[in-house]
């Protein structure tokens, strides 16, 4: 694709999503650099950069910071990997077979996230079946700590965001010329060295639209944080979402909370940027 075509196409959309994030953005910024209280949201009392060093210095922002950090570098990787190897499995089988898998493997994709991490925290209940594996399984009683409510958070992320990955990476090998593979074959070419030389490189692309897209919702984590958690101080789990929320509903520190907003955006264009010009010059490599 030539680099006129590609802008005159991205053009558009690039504009209104300018408008509807700078905009937003500018009032972030002017709160961040206010006081503001629900007492005084009229008259907001101007403290410069104040905001923006009190969230710098304070060590629960940085604690939000580094389990935001572990979500992404455990939930991403993971529902790639597993996403993409139950497409793989998924291709093998007949196309009856297929529907039925497929319509289990979306559940948490099509269920609201709300409830299914409701229906999620219930197997983990008193009378859960989760529950009762556990307690069978290591003779002790399953108990809700900092440990064990993290890891239901993250085993949670990577089985609420796998079948986004699945439906894509499956969508991708549907495109898979036959050719290839039957070429492939004829050479003498294991199960293996077809999807590392053949598969692999062919959904090259849709790996980083995933990565891409899941970074971002990885990034601004909040529902299932919000139920598994009952923002319990206790559990330290709090995400950079969930502790602004806190700041600015219980603590009301809306310009407070304004700022770390404003940190969490600059945070999220540090981390996709790379990757928007790796696909910018993926797409100029293809043209």
């Amino acid at each position: 694709m030539k680099r006129n075509t590609f802008f005159r196409f991205a053009s558009p959309s690039i504009i209104i999503m300018m408008l509807l994030m700078v905009i937003p953005l500018i009032m972030a910024i002017w709160l961040g650099t206010n006081y503001v209280t629900y007492n005084n949201i009229a008259s907001p009392q101007f403290v410069g950069l104040r905001n923006f060093i009190e969230v710098l210095e304070d060590p629960v922002f940085w604690r939000s910071f580094r389990f935001t950090g572990l979500y992404m570098i455990v939930v991403v990787p993971m529902q790639i990997i597993v996403g993409f190897t139950v497409a793989i499995l998924l291709d093998q089988v007949s196309k009856f077979s297929r529907g039925i898998y497929l319509s289990i493997f979306l559940l948490p994709f099509i269920i609201v996230p709300i409830v299914g991490t409701l229906m999620f925290k219930q197997l983990f209940e008193p009378s859960g079946l989760l529950r009762w594996a556990y307690q069978t399984i290591f003779d002790t009683k399953f108990l809700y700590t900092e440990i064990t409510v993290k890891a239901l958070i993250l085993f949670h992320g990577v089985w609420l965001a796998t079948p986004f990955a699945l439906v894509t990476y499956f969508a991708g090998i549907q495109t898979l010329p036959i050719e290839q593979i039957e070429a492939a074959s004829i050479d003498g070419a294991s199960g293996w060295q077809k999807i590392r030389y053949i598969v692999i490189p062919h959904v090259r692309s849709l790996t980083i639209f995933i990565l891409l897209i899941s970074l971002m919702d990885a990034y601004r984590i909040f529902d299932s944080i919000f139920v598994l958690t009952r923002m319990n101080p206790i559990y330290k789990a709090d995400t950079l979402m969930t502790y602004t929320f806190k700041t600015a509903m219980t603590v009301q520190r809306l310009g407070k909370a304004d700022a770390m907003a404003v940190l969490t955006v600059v945070g999220v264009m540090i981390i996709l940027i790379p990757n928007l010009i790796q696909t910018y010059k993926e797409q100029m490599r293809e043209r």
